[in-house]
């Protein structure tokens, strides 16, 4: 309840109840209260009036190129996500996702800041460090490679399994961000944090499109404008702010952060183009990345 996607979700629900006169009402529930995030998305897929705190890589298991947005190093700031919402082939994809699988997304920038690599009992400086490591990842493949692409080996457990599967070393770590590994408790199982930057992890709301094509266009319109908001304002506050308060947090609990500076990146980035070519979809980033002006 006190993360902030929560509570920007909190604020995006008050401000479309006021534009439409209370006419569209968004309950928000933290935790995961409304159940498991695949089954969620197979309830909006059959018109069900359900939402959920998604992202690309598991929107990848429709259209598989969403999977991208998810894999290391594919973007690098902010302005270059903002950038994702004029690219006529990103907008394509969400037509396609929209119109074959039912699955609308609501916002594509929903940043939680750069994520980076927790082990319990090994300090990362290189890829070869993980090597051997069984590090938690979400049950999609895009995740399950770019894990590897790091030099671990994935195991695929849901988000709220974590802190449980590290605990009982069914896993030797994960990689999360600072601001939800810290509500996470990551501090509890985990001593190190290697600052890899690997992803700036892209999250996507998403809802039901049959039940998202039944409101008025205004309504539509007024929805999809507040959600955005909502995630640029949250977005820019993890990444510009709370990402240096929440590093210092996990300082102050004794877990030894290994800095930028001390880590290879040029190696973790060679290593990051095996999980684009694994997947096939290196060409895909390569257009995208054309459309963003970006090398």
């Amino acid at each position: 309840p006190t993360e902030p996607y929560h509570l920007a979700w909190e604020g995006w629900a008050k401000k479309v109840a006021e534009r439409t006169n209370g006419e569209v009402k968004i309950e928000i529930y933290h935790s995961a209260q409304l159940g498991v995030e695949e089954d969620i998305i197979e309830q909006m897929r059959m018109g069900a009036p359900v939402g959920q705190s998604s992202d690309p890589a598991r929107m990848g298991n429709y259209v598989k190129e969403f999977a991208m947005m998810n894999l290391p190093y594919f973007v690098d700031t902010l302005a270059e996500v903002e950038k994702l919402a004029t690219s006529p082939t990103v907008n394509k994809w969400r037509r396609d996702l929209e119109e074959q699988y039912g699955i609308h997304i609501l916002s594509l920038y929903y940043c939680q800041g750069f994520r980076q690599v927790y082990t319990n009992n090994v300090a990362v400086h290189k890829p070869g460090d993980l090597k051997g490591l069984r590090i938690r990842a979400a049950p999609a493949q895009a995740w399950q490679e770019l894990v590897r692409a790091l030099g671990g080996t994935p195991v695929a457990i849901p988000y709220v399994e974590i802190y449980s599967a590290i605990q009982t070393r069914a896993v030797d770590g994960s990689e999360n961000g600072y601001v939800p590994g810290y509500h996470a408790s990551m501090y509890e199982v985990c001593k190190f944090i290697g600052e890899t930057n690997h992803l700036l992890q892209m999250n996507c709301p998403v809802t039901s499109a049959e039940w998202f094509r039944g409101l008025p266009a205004e309504w539509r319109r007024i929805v999809d404008e507040e959600c955005e908001a909502a995630g640029k304002a949250v977005s820019y506050e993890i990444v510009n702010k709370l990402s240096a308060e929440y590093k210092q947090r996990f300082k102050d609990k004794g877990v030894t952060i290994v800095d930028g500076d001390q880590i290879d990146l040029d190696a973790f980035r060679a290593n990051s183009v095996s999980a684009y070519r694994a997947l096939g979809l290196l060409d895909a980033r390569n257009a995208v990345y054309r459309e963003l002006g970006k090398n």
